[in-house]
């Protein structure tokens, strides 16, 4: 099988990349594998040397949530029709709605990651109207109906898909059931991480500090934390982000590192006792899996989607409220027998239900059942 898949090197989907090829190239399949949104990084693409049967081709073309990037979704659409030509793939995977609608003979599926529709929704509490909006309306909308299969992260990603946009298909018919979409939980692989070190007196954090969506003001709005907080990751937008926010000045016990290379980030939480999950926008959210696995305690955020991911294996505090956060953090803090259970709570459901290789079958199955489907009816 030859699978053409399609990723960014902006955020969190070029992690779930890496796992999904790895593990597809270990079962045999071949991948080619195009990059959008800005050339990696050296370390970013380094794994790739590891991996044999990937032809990667990575791109400096923008991404559809990015204002500007009209004009380089036509460039990066004929680019990619180029390379389904050459290549000759049995079977697209796209991390992006615009490429759905391509007509092309090959299925098509599309990962609903996350969208911008739904984050305005969720953290600005009403949808955005103006021109740019209803452009990207429109390029979701026909990706998803131009798809063969629709694949989100959570269930409430996909209600939020589902519900949020009109995915007809030409002539009013509106597909649906499980043959249209259907849910694959990312994974992360457990042996990446290490869960028997040593837990010191921190609790950990990370995000994009200019992402609303990410929340990370509520640790600035802590009142002497029960304990050191250490946050990771972006400080200022690169000028692409079709949203953003100000995160605010860290108060007394938070400390802000930017952005941690793999190995860095994998220490940290490492030694962390605490992961604290503040967004309320996270269709999934990579950074809790991680924490997870290296048998962090998880206090979150209360919203719909990390209850659905989560359970019982997670702390949470009241929805959008620092001064729930900061009794949660005190709680677990001042309970060594407490936080230890909720750590092993959480890094048992991670392994249970969140792991590399189950997310790698899941979705060879469903790329079987598209090439069945196809087969039948030729």
């Amino acid at each position: 099988m030859h699978i053409l898949i399609t990723t960014d090197t902006v955020g969190g989907v070029w992690n779930y990349t890496r796992e999904l090829v790895t593990g597809l190239v270990r079962r045999g399949v071949r991948v080619t594998l195009v990059s959008f949104g800005g050339m990696p990084t050296a370390a970013q693409s380094a794994w790739l040397a590891e991996v044999d049967g990937v032809r990667y081709l990575p791109t400096n073309f923008g991404l559809e949530w990015m204002q500007e990037a009209q004009g380089d979704l036509r460039k990066s659409a004929r680019f990619l029709r180029n390379v389904i030509r050459d290549s000759k793939p049995d079977l697209m995977h796209l991390s992006q709605f615009y490429y759905g609608a391509m007509n092309v003979t090959v299925p098509k599926i599309v990962v609903a990651h996350s969208d911008v529709m739904s984050w305005h929704r969720e953290v600005r509490g009403a949808q955005p109207k103006d021109r740019w909006a209803k452009w990207y309306r429109g390029v979701v909308e026909r990706g998803l109906a131009g798809a063969s299969l629709v694949i989100a992260p959570s269930k409430w990603m996909l209600r939020s898909i589902e519900d949020g946009f009109d995915t007809r298909e030409p002539g009013g018919h509106k597909p649906g059931g499980k043959q249209k979409s259907r849910v694959i939980y990312n994974g992360r692989t457990p042996g990446w991480f290490d869960p028997m070190a040593g837990k010191e007196n921190y609790a950990a954090s990370a995000g994009r500090l200019w992402d609303e969506g990410k929340q990370s003001r509520l640790l600035m709005e802590l009142e002497r934390p029960a304990l050191p907080i250490v946050v990771a990751g972006a400080t200022e937008a690169a000028g692409v982000s079709a949203h953003g926010g100000s995160s605010g000045a860290p108060g007394a016990g938070v400390r802000l590192v930017g952005e941690l290379s793999e190995g860095a980030m994998r220490k940290l939480l490492s030694r962390a006792s605490i992961y604290i999950a503040t967004s309320k926008y996270e269709p999934f959210g990579l950074a809790p899996l991680e924490a997870a696995l290296s048998r962090c305690a998880l206090v979150a955020n209360d919203i719909p989607s990390l209850r659905e991911v989560w359970g019982d294996a997670a702390l949470y505090f009241r929805k959008d409220d620092a001064r729930s956060l900061g009794e949660a953090l005190a709680l677990l803090h001042g309970d060594d027998e407490l936080r230890l259970d909720y750590a092993n709570r959480a890094y048992q459901r991670a392994l249970r239900h969140y792991a590399a290789e189950r997310m790698v079958d899941e979705y060879l199955a469903a790329y079987g059942a598209l090439m069945d489907r196809r087969v039948k009816a030729a």
